[in-house]
């Protein structure tokens, strides 16, 4: 098997927000407290199903026989079939980047680690918060609880 296939052997990309999208109901009903504001009558709906905040960034592309994921919620766990999904093509590594490391990343992660995912990394200079600050902050946090936080470049080098 050649390196990089060994590499991906039992792995899966999480694209959080990019490829795992948000899409919520136009009325706003599956939509956090914090947020349903955002889904008044006289108001566009950010992430409805079809607006322009739940496409997917440019130049990114499902391709046959990848996944996209559609969630409400920060973590791309919660409430989605997602671990289910996991499981059954065997896979027990996840390799974690895209935006909103105090949200979407963190929470991702932390039920990544509480699904006991035998290795979880998030590549950091694949990954961004509001501030350079605040993405350190959690950054450290989820090391802390054992998630391997090298770059892109470091993990290309790792075995894992």
């Amino acid at each position: 098997m050649a390196e990089m296939e060994l590499k991906w052997k039992n792995t899966a990309l999480l694209v959080i927000d990019m490829q795992v999208v948000r899409e919520h109901d136009p009325l706003g009903r599956d939509v956090e407290l914090f947020r349903r504001h955002l889904y008044s009558v006289d108001k566009p709906k950010p992430t409805s199903k079809g607006s322009v905040g739940a496409e997917l960034v440019d130049g990114l592309m499902i391709k046959d026989g990848d996944y996209k994921l559609v969630k409400t919620r920060f973590s791309a766990f919660f409430n989605t079939h997602l671990h289910s999904y996991l499981q059954g093509a065997g896979i027990n590594k996840l390799v974690i980047i895209g935006v909103q490391t105090p949200n979407c990343i963190r929470q991702t992660v932390f039920d990544a680690v509480a699904l006991d995912y035998q290795t979880v990394t998030v590549i950091v200079d694949a990954t961004a918060a509001a501030t350079p600050d605040i993405h350190i902050a959690n950054v450290v946090d989820m090391a802390n609880v054992g998630v391997a936080t090298p770059t892109l470049e470091e993990w290309c080098k790792s075995d894992e």
